[in-house]
């Protein structure tokens, strides 16, 4: 039986919508709270039993690279200095036995492209793509290995989706669906970003995919579509053609990370989560909201 032992990370976007902070700085770097979104992404991966983890990078993404590399500088001096707990953190930012490669994308030419150019270590197996922008608490049973478990089952490609408002369906790709099982759909279809009043359903694909390799052959066999871009979703499209397709409605909650606002959210709901500032931070906000409160009566009278 196949097991999915590799992911992919297209990390080569220009993060447009963080400039100026995405300048200099990839935006898979930002940090919520205390880690960046592309390590929540990896230690998703690896809980979901990944071995071989697969950044797609570009141009001033190189701290990423360094991100998951050693770092025998920093880790002596923790060590010197006595902070043990720092030191286990630092060291299991990548754990034992993870393989971490990076694969230059030259010219940002769409999702699809960007996990095209997995191919050749991929290789003839199934795999796995998640996009960092999309970050999913679903406590301790990840969103990959709920997919992976799935996948194990049904052995065909998986997406994740959500119900979205129906006035948002222009943002995402959208599957048309026929019940399948609990949380799944058969996928009949799918188009990328369409107009609101033609969108087959309100189910979105949001950052989750688990791939069959014929996609890569279907990925190099696709024409520029929507934004000129090589798209994946038109690649699924053609799979439909050829093989089952289910669509999974995950258990967690997803933030948007790729949005200022979401982000913000994010950061939010983990600073109320974190184990050691959760309760300072709950404060802070109620704080914060009387402050706000007392400025409002303030204001009105």
């Amino acid at each position: 039986m196949d097991k999915i032992r590799k992911c992919v990370f297209p990390v080569a976007g220009l993060g447009t919508r963080f400039l100026p902070a995405t300048k200099a700085s990839p935006k898979e770097m930002l940090p919520v709270v205390d880690k960046p979104l592309i390590q929540y992404a990896v230690e998703e991966a690896v809980a979901a039993g990944v071995e071989t983890m697969i950044f797609i990078t570009g141009r001033t993404k190189r701290p990423i690279e360094d991100h998951f590399d050693k770092a025998p500088e920093l880790e002596r001096e923790l060590e010197e200095r006595g902070k043990k707990a720092l030191l286990q953190t630092v060291a299991e930012t990548t754990p034992d036995g993870i393989e971490c490669i990076f694969i230059r994308q030259g010219e940002a030419l769409g999702l699809g492209h960007a996990v095209l150019r997995a191919k050749s270590v991929v290789g003839d197996e199934p795999f796995s793509v998640i996009l960092a922008d999309d970050l999913i608490d679903a406590g301790k049973q990840g969103v990959l290995a709920q997919m992976t478990r799935l996948f194990e089952r049904h052995q065909c490609s998986l997406l994740g989706v959500e119900r979205v408002p129906e006035d948002e369906t222009n943002k995402y790709g959208v599957v048309s669906p026929t019940p399948f099982a609990e949380r799944l759909q058969a996928v009949d279809a799918i188009v990328e970003k369409p107009p609101v009043d033609k969108a087959p359903s309100n189910l979105a694909v949001v950052g989750r995919y688990v791939l069959t390799p014929r996609i890569f052959d279907l990925l190099e066999r696709t024409e520029r579509g929507a934004g000129n871009e090589i798209q994946l979703t038109d690649a699924i499209a053609a799979l439909l053609k050829e093989q089952q397709v289910l669509a999974y409605e995950f258990d967690g909650r997803r933030y948007d990370c790729g949005s200022k606002l979401g982000y913000l959210e994010a950061t939010l709901a983990y600073g109320l989560a974190h184990p050691e500032l959760g309760d300072g931070f709950r404060d802070l906000l109620l704080q914060t909201a009387a402050e706000l409160e007392r400025d409002a009566e303030a204001s009105a009278v």
